[in-house]
């Protein structure tokens, strides 16, 4: 598949129509919203020079009306119009992430080989909290600057309710969690691959690669025609070396108060 007629069918299935478990989806004459029970986001805007402020103010207002401004994220695409919307963000009170995540796709028609062999590592999916709990010890350990409780709180949910939504997995050396993924299959043609922290100590031994080969393995077994992912420089480089290819780039814009 060509890279345009992928970037064009992720900005309507992941954007415009995108409806992830667990979430509602609203639409406006402006935006697409997700929301859940704790956090929100603007995934798609269409906007002009003339109305953009008044419609971030919108939405600004629009969240801490249903009490979830302290967890409002504005998705910023490259493209995204007008051509100064992360000025206008940033003047409105948005912390854009830096560097931008660079939105990755793979063709799952041609996995590399890498990619299709049997997975060797100690990887299991996670159906209990128990699981979940080992998942989040690697992700509070990673990133421990940053609350991660309604991230856990939205999983958890989804894990008991709706277990076939998404696949989490973890990965395990000698008993103990150390690296950890998801994925979710919202979009038609699309699965998102979503996590990926792994402790310093087992980087560089190809788990972070094991766990991208059970989630593509699974996505094509689902049907699924391409895998995408919002991927660090870090994850990018290995990435790349499978065969992802970049579509665009986005930053998450965090609300935190005029």
């Amino acid at each position: 598949m060509e890279l345009d007629e992928i970037r064009a069918l992720y900005i309507q299935q992941q954007r415009i129509d995108v409806n992830y478990s667990g979430t509602r989806r609203e639409v406006t004459e402006h935006v697409v919203r997700v929301i859940d029970d704790e956090r929100g986001s603007v995934v798609y805007s269409r906007l002009n020079e003339a109305n953009a402020d008044a419609v971030i103010a919108a939405e600004i207002a629009y969240f801490r009306s249903i009490g979830i401004a302290d967890d409002f994220e504005w998705k910023l695409y490259e493209g995204d119009q007008p051509a100064d919307l992360k000025d206008r963000l940033i003047r409105h009170g948005f912390e854009p992430s830096e560097p931008p995540d660079a939105i990755l796709a793979l063709d799952l028609s041609n996995l590399p080989p890498k990619l299709a062999a049997p997975v060797t590592h100690d990887i299991r999916r996670v159906r209990d909290l128990a699981g979940l709990d080992d998942i989040y010890s690697v992700i509070e350990q990673v990133w421990s600057d940053e609350d991660h409780g309604s991230s856990k709180r939205y999983h958890g949910k989804l894990l008991l309710e709706q277990p076939d939504a998404e696949s989490m997995y973890c990965a395990y050396v000698d008993g103990k969690p150390v690296s950890e993924g998801w994925i979710d299959f919202s979009g038609k043609d699309f699965s998102g691959l979503w996590g990926g922290a792994t402790l310093p100590e087992y980087r560089n031994q190809g788990i972070y690669t094991a766990l991208v080969a059970v989630r593509a393995q699974e996505a094509i077994r689902r049907g699924k025609r391409i895998l995408t992912i919002d991927a660090s420089p870090m994850s990018r480089a290995v990435l790349e070396k499978q065969g992802f290819q970049l579509i665009t780039s986005a930053w998450e814009c965090l609300y935190k108060g005029e």
